[in-house]
């Protein structure tokens, strides 16, 4: 998910006056400030290189009232491809400087002259045709593309060398180039394919949508050559697509989602009755699509409803062994967010035990790019400034199916949205239970659900990391709540456990209601390995107040474990040494010792 909403930074107070200046200008923008220095902002942050790149990742525009500096080292390691990055700018906390240092081309250049404007300063534009005449000739409105960039340098040059240009009438933006009816340059506006002319530049603008349709598992390669070769046989230029657009039975389709990736379009759905109002502008209605699917006609139906009211069909619908695809045309560029809906993504996202340092990569994008966060208040406020700008939907611990369930429902409305859990995501939390309501319920709608879990470090892997290499032979986890679990059942499994000499994680040892069972594990346990086999106690792991200690099986006291403790006990072979600064190393061999005597009584013969 992208989002154009600008965010202002200021870091000081008085850089937050600039930044609520600067805003004033911009009524869609919001301003946060650095907590204890700009407090008075509408949400303050208190990391500032996760935050400048949670918001870069977001896609949105970024004024940072600060030095410029602080921008570079924060994206500096984030930075991609150029063509879409968002606009960066630093803006001097005096408001006298205002230089935009990505995307120029992007919007970063336009929005400078309007904040400059409005702090009554000058932007630092550096862009040459920019800096002539006010326009880039590389950065057409977001509902436009530019065919053939690589020859706006040429244009360019030949316009700060006095130049003239044509322009065709659609390109209002670029009208106030300097222009005459000779001009060896034109500007031109066209759906058609371009062609060579050196001294042309084509202008696309998103005016088609294409309708497509498939059998269930159709091969996403025959859907896509169906659509290319559609668009070449009529001439049409594939950047003049504003989407790829279909009934929603076919949401969870990977050919249709492929097509739209190839052209570099978003996938649109439409409800069949949508489509089925289209039927008196079909060009082939068909009595079977109906009784399939509820609607006269999918490619073309929905290639029509894409287009408007107003739009009109240019290519009938045409036919591969699996596939169907009809092309539209709307009277004006079209804004793809507004046309049908998207498929609606769920991510369950493991945040790790609670230390922000303690989670992924991957989980930090996946919350970024969510417009929806739906947890466990205390997971969502360890998220911090990461759901800052987000519709947060609070539970409370023990409502594990209605946080799937409400997350489910948002996703099914094309919400992209992300199931927060502690730890891993797989180990004793959200996916479980997410996946086995979806086999219960089997809705429609939450089986289209793009769904895709992020793993996180468990307790288990930070308990183990934090005291040497426990698991660093074969373990097993085993949950002592018989919550959801008969205890007969988790009693065969710690007995299988014990028998196969296994590392053992107990997870939800002890709680308010559950206070003997521990024993009984430490009985079971006991009666398979000696009193000394070493035994982890990790207790608030990733938080302030962790602790991690050492004790043995015999000594492990199950009243001083509580609900927030997760045990690592120990097999035959797992040793405990000493540390150079004190306290223990666990660790459990895999037998390169005995390799190692094996080598060296080799060696000697």
């Amino acid at each position: 998910m992208s989002e154009s909403r600008p965010a202002i930074l200021a870091l000081t107070r008085r850089g937050l006056a600039t930044a609520r200046w600067i805003a004033e200008g911009l009524p869609a923008a919001e301003v946060l400030g650095r907590a204890g220095r700009a407090d008075d902002a509408d949400r303050t942050f208190t990391d500032t290189v996760a935050t400048l790149r949670a918001l870069f990742a977001a896609g949105r525009p970024v004024v940072g009232v600060c030095a410029a500096g602080i921008l570079v080292r924060a994206l500096g390691p984030v930075l991609g491809d150029k063509r879409t990055e968002p606009p960066v700018l630093a803006v001097g906390e005096d408001g006298a400087s205002v230089v935009p240092l990505l995307g120029g081309h992007r919007g970063a250049n336009a929005l400078a002259r309007q904040i400059a404007d409005s702090l009554e300063s000058l932007p630092a534009v550096t862009t040459a045709s920019d800096l002539a005449f006010g326009i880039a000739l590389d950065e057409p409105p977001a509902d436009w593309t530019l065919a053939n960039p690589a020859r706006a340098k040429d244009v360019a040059a030949g316009l700060l060398a006095g130049d003239r240009v044509r322009i065709d009438p659609e390109l209002d933006w670029l009208q106030a180039l300097p222009q005459a009816d000779d001009a060896p340059w034109h500007l031109r506006a066209s759906i058609e394919t371009p062609g060579d002319d050196p001294q042309t530049l084509v202008y696309h603008p998103r005016v088609l949508t294409v309708g497509v349709g498939c059998e269930r598992g159709c091969d996403p390669d025959e859907l896509t050559e169906l659509v290319r070769a559609t668009l070449t046989e009529a001439g049409l230029a594939d950047t003049a697509v504003a989407a790829v657009v279909s009934v929603d039975l076919k949401m969870d389709e990977p050919a249709v989602h492929a097509t739209a990736t190839a052209l570099a379009v978003p996938a649109r759905f439409f409800d069949a009755a949508t489509l089925e109002a289209e039927t008196p502008r079909l060009a082939t209605p068909s009595e079977a699509v109906y009784r399939e699917v509820g609607c006269h006609g999918v490619a073309e139906g929905a290639a029509l409803a894409a287009a408007g009211a107003d739009g009109r069909l240019l290519v009938a619908k045409r036919k591969s062994r699996r596939a169907t695809c009809a092309i539209a045309r709307a009277p004006s560029p079209l804004d793809a967010a507004r046309i049908g809906r998207p498929r609606g993504s769920m991510t369950l996202v493991g945040l790790g035990p609670g230390d922000p340092l303690m989670g992924t990569a991957e989980a930090a994008h996946a919350v970024d790019r969510a417009s929806d966060l739906v947890g466990y208040s205390l997971y969502l406020d360890l998220l911090g400034d990461r759901a800052g700008g987000k519709t947060r939907h609070d539970f409370q611990l023990g409502e594990e199916e209605a946080r799937a369930a409400h997350a489910l429902d948002l996703a099914a409305q094309g919400r992209d949205v992300a199931l927060i859990c502690s730890g891993d995501p797989g180990v004793y939390a959200m996916a479980s239970p997410l996946f086995e309501l979806l086999e219960r319920e089997n809705r429609a709608d939450w089986n289209r659900v793009a769904v895709r879990v992020v793993p996180g470090i468990s307790a288990l892997q930070a308990a183990a990391a934090r005291i040497g290499a426990p698991i660093g032979h074969d373990f097993c986890t085993v949950s002592l709540s018989d919550l959801l679990t008969p205890w007969d059942q988790i009693q065969r499994r710690l007995k299988a456990a014990a028998e196969g000499d296994f590392v053992v994680a107990l997870y939800n040892p002890v709680s308010r209601r559950r206070t003997w069972q521990l024993g009984e594990a430490q009985a079971i346990l006991s009666a398979h390995r000696p009193g000394d086999t070493p035994v982890v106690i990790a207790r608030q792991l990733g938080r302030p107040e962790e602790q991690v200690r050492v004790t043995t099986l015999a000594e492990l006291d199950p009243a001083k474990i509580d609900m927030l403790t997760v045990l690592l006990i120990g097999a035959s072979t797992s040793r405990a040494i000493p540390r150079g600064e004190g306290g223990q190393w666990v660790y459990t061999p895999r037998g390169y010792a005995a390799k190692h005597i094996k080598s060296e009584s080799g060696d000697a013969a």
